[in-house]
């Protein structure tokens, strides 16, 4: 019954540990979602659950982001000191902590951190050019992130932008010619806008035009679904007012007192009526003096936000939003406010289903015309930051339309770079997500779990150390690496030789976010080492296991029974140099004996033990010849039992002797 009980415990404990672990894994990977998306303040409670836990190095770094992200610098730097002092530490973190420094007002430790970062990345130009007129989240993210593009295949010769996807279809705006008798438009002699649609992920589909009353001799574009009060499916989009180049609804009055014609843009509704779309109203917003347009809801349906010129803004064309009442009816336009308008434009809004904003701006330092921005928020949604998202997704020239899939690392942008096929162009993205290397470390005989087991990563190229962990109570280990790499991995534990692994991730395909490496280590030769085993001593002229001998023999037992049950060993006693020879024979056989008798009353089998010992004097391990020249301590040291291993498995024994007899 007590055997059954015992199990029992057992099975609780490892079905415990396993639970524990899962919901670490849960919590980080819910964490690294929200990270990915810009969701900075909803990401610093999930991290700060881990950093008690197996991946805390982990929590902590991106905690300091995080809150770096957040302009609250004050809370980076704790976060920072965690883990910045590491000599395993990777040396990127010595500029972001310089940053942060800085701007806490620690200009003299800023600099020096700053100055450690530039020796180790003189040729980092892209960091020089930010740090003389970008901002810090942009530096951070730009540093590190990476996106792949690639364009899709129903680009033509004329414009394509704006893909936005709605129950697996990918809608989009093009003027491309479907008739050779079209009109177009006279400002780039291109056909007029429609909302065109495909099933999304497909190469060979040709694109057809939304049916409907959407589509119109007009411009469309910027379509985005959304539902009305009573959960029903409505669209929004954006439609011109010029029409065969005359004089539209809007007219702005020159200088020179000359009528200039504007092309104005509103957004309009439609409704689905009796099985196909309506256009019932335009937005209350909207205007004949100024343009309204590039609509995009957040995914509670409660805020719409769009692009305007209207007056009263910071620019050109500036970020706005309208709160949308329970009953659908949109309120007054509220300004985004400088930290994402400028005195350029900003248009194209986008909000993911986190609730964070993107846009496109010419206002703020990029690349080029139009650059793509995220949006940092705090936990209150108030916008602290704007974020560059960086080559290769900008580029010098127009880009713009981002929408993001909700996953957070694969989506859509527009663009007229070069290369193209037309004015304005799709192309699919992926944001590159960093790449985790974890495994369990285990013993090669027994395929126990290894914990405390230093596990350091190195640089095949450069020999550098960069980071080093400690794998957890069920043998675990994870730390973020990058791709395109060479590493080593050095596995080192006191009862266990180092161990290399060596592995490249220059072909890790893009999607794989995790990289598994099992380690398995060979135990040492040594009893004394792998059962943490203190010297085991007797008094003077007597061969009983004292009480301190028997604390130490249970751990022999323990090795011997649980963790290497197949083990063989020889039992060795030693006596001090006092006496005679014939002696201390006698004497050092019978503590052999009682040690002997020990092990096998408390589990361990007779067939474990090879043979059994006493060398008497005849082996000491200091210079002690008597009491005369020897202290008692130094004479107990020589009063001893050893084991050397002859077996540790039936499948691999061993062949040389411990060292130590």
């Amino acid at each position: 019954m007590k055997q059954y009980s015992n199990t029992i415990s057992l099975l609780l404990f490892v079905l415990c540990g396993a639970l524990s672990l899962n919901a670490q894994s849960i919590v980080q990977k819910r964490a690294d979602r929200l990270f990915y998306k810009f969701a900075y303040a909803k990401a610093i409670p999930e991290y700060e659950k881990m950093i008690d836990g197996k991946n805390a190095l982990h929590a902590h770094q991106r905690l300091a982001k995080c809150h770096l992200f957040l302009r609250d610098f004050e809370k980076a730097l704790p976060h920072f000191e965690q883990f910045i002092h590491e000599p395993e530490t990777p040396t990127n973190y010595y500029f972001e902590y310089a940053m942060a420094l800085k701007s806490n007002g620690q200009k003299k430790e800023a600099f020096k951190w700053l100055k450690r970062y530039e020796k180790l990345h003189k040729k980092d130009t892209r960091v020089k050019k930010f740090l003389k007129d970008g901002n810090l989240a942009s530096v951070v993210f730009n540093s590190q992130e990476q996106y792949e593009l690639e364009p899709v295949h129903f680009n033509t010769e004329y414009s394509e932008f704006g893909a936005f996807i709605f129950d697996g279809q990918l809608y989009f705006s093009s003027s491309r010619r479907e008739k050779s008798s079209e009109s177009t438009y006279g400002w780039n002699d291109e056909p007029w806008l429609d909302i065109f649609q495909i099933t999304e992920g497909s190469t060979t589909e040709v694109p057809r035009k939304f049916e409907g009353e959407i589509n119109s001799k007009l411009h469309e574009s910027s379509m985005v679904f959304s539902t009305d009060y009573k959960n029903d499916t409505i669209i929004y989009f954006t439609r011109s007012n010029y029409f065969n180049d005359k004089e539209s609804f809007s007219t702005r009055r020159t200088a020179d007192r000359n009528i200039e014609k504007q092309n104005n843009l509103k957004i309009f509704r439609a409704d689905k009526v009796d099985g196909e779309w309506k256009v019932t109203r335009g937005l209350k917003t909207n205007a004949d003096h100024y343009s309204n347009g590039h609509p995009s809801v957040n995914s509670n349906r409660t805020l719409l936000y769009f692009a305007s010129d209207k007056p009263g803004g910071y620019g050109g064309t500036d970020i706005y939003y309208c709160k949308i009442h329970p009953r659908g009816g949109v309120g007054q336009p509220i300004n985004m406010g400088p930290i994402v308008n400028t005195p350029g434009n900003e248009m194209f809004p986008y909000i993911n289903n986190e609730g964070q904003l993107f846009f496109s701006s010419d206002g703020h330092v990029g690349y080029g015309q139009l650059d793509v921005f995220a949006t940092v928020a705090d936990a209150n949604g108030a916008v602290t930051e704007v974020v560059n998202l960086g080559k290769p997704l900008n580029s010098e020239k127009d880009d713009f339309g981002y929408y993001a899939l909700d996953n957070g690392i694969d989506g859509y942008v527009s663009s007229n770079r070069k290369g193209g096929k037309g004015s304005d162009d799709i192309y699919k993205f992926s944001l590159t997500p960093p790449l985790e290397l974890e495994g369990t470390v285990t013993d090669a005989v027994n395929l126990q779990t290894l914990d405390s087991v230093q596990i350091s990563l190195y640089d095949q190229v450069t020999g550098n150390l960069l980071n080093r962990v400690i794998t957890d109570e069920n043998g675990r280990y994870e730390m973020s690496i990058d791709r395109h790499s060479a590493y080593m991995i050095e596995a080192v534990r006191i009862t266990h030789p180092h161990k290399h692994v060596y592995f490249n991730t220059s072909t890790t395909p893009r999607a794989t976010k995790r990289i598994f490496k099992d380690i398995q280590l060979e135990p040492v030769l040594d009893l004394k080492i792998l059962a943490d085993l203190n010297k085991i001593y007797f008094d003077f002229d007597k061969s009983n296991i004292r009480p301190d001998a028997a604390r130490e023999l249970d751990k022999v037992v323990k090795l011997m029974t649980e963790t290497y049950p197949e083990m063989i060993i020889r039992l060795e006693s030693h006596t001090d140099p006092v006496g005679s020879h014939a002696y201390n024979d006698n004497l050092s056989e019978a503590r052999a004996k009682s040690t002997y008798d020990y092990l096998i009353a408390n589990g361990v089998l007779k067939s474990q033990i090879l043979s059994r010992k006493g060398y008497g004097k005849r082996k000491p391990i200091n210079d002690c010849t008597g009491k005369e020249d020897c202290s008692a301590e130094e004479l107990e040291l020589n009063r001893r039992t050893e084991f050397p291993i002859i077996q540790l498995s039936k499948k691999q024994p061993i062949t040389a002797m411990s060292q130590e007899k």
